[in-house]
Parts: structure tokens; sequence; C-alpha cells
């Protein structure tokens, strides 16, 4: 065997050894920046289009529309930002929990009263209620190091 070749087969066998462990590693990272992404663009998307998410505001704090999805969108984009840096990281994590939880009575509301929201399949509607739990774990587990 030439210095060559055991170099190579070397190398090899290290990639080899190295890519399972690694692997994992690289899917956490493409999770939290999809995760990131994600809540950055919903964050702005509060803003560029307000009004959907004012129309799903429940009845009881209809009054607030306005200011809670200004809050909500600021949220999103900071927690969305904060999953992106590390010092950060697990803050942002709890705070995106939280916001999931505290916006869930709109998915509620929806699914409630899918008269007012005729423009979306009923299904649709119902699909979004455990769709937030999963949301909750996956920020969640994407911000535990």
């Amino acid at each position: 065997m030439t210095a060559n070749t055991a170099h190579e087969t070397a190398s090899n066998i290290d990639a080899e050894t190295i890519d399972p462990v690694l692997e994992p590693l690289r899917r956490r990272r493409r999770s939290r920046w999809l995760l990131g992404v994600a809540f950055v663009g919903a964050g702005i998307n509060h803003f560029a289009m307000p009004r959907p998410y004012e129309t799903i505001v429940p009845p009881s704090m209809r009054s607030r529309a306005r200011h809670l999805v200004a809050a909500s969108g600021v949220a999103e984009i900071v927690g969305g930002l904060g999953v992106l840096l590390p010092w950060t990281r697990r803050s942002a994590g709890i705070g995106l929990v939280a916001l999931l939880a505290a916006v869930f009575p709109a998915n509620v509301y929806m699914a409630r009263t899918p008269e007012h929201f005729r423009k979306i399949p009923r299904w649709a509607l119902y699909a979004r209620l455990p769709l937030q739990p999963l949301m909750m774990l996956w920020a969640w587990r994407a911000t535990r190091d």
C-alpha cells in the first residue's frame, strides 16, 4: 500500500465515521434556520398584510386587534431572529412556545366559527389545531442544545 493510498483510505474511513455523528448536528442547524426564517417571515407578514390577522382575533379582543397583531408580529420577528443567535436561542425558544400558546385562541375561534372564514376549507380550520402543539414542540426542540 502506498502512502497516498493509505491516506485516501484513512480519509474515507474518517468521513464515513464522522458523517453519522455530524448529520444530526446538520439537521438541527437546518431546523433552527428554517424555524427562524419562518417566524421572521410570518412576523413581517403581520405588517405587510395585517387585515387577515386582525380578522382572526376573537371578538372578546377585537377592540385591540391592531395592537395584538402588531405585537405578535414583533414577537415573531424577534423570536425568529433569536433562534438564529446562539446566545439568545434558548430564550427565543421559550418565547416562541409562549407566543404559539397565546395565539392558540385565534385558531380555536376560527375552527368554532367557520361561517366567518368561508374562504378557508373547514378541514383546514380544524387541521390547524393539532399543528399548533407540533409547532411548539419544534420551537422547543430546535432551541435546546
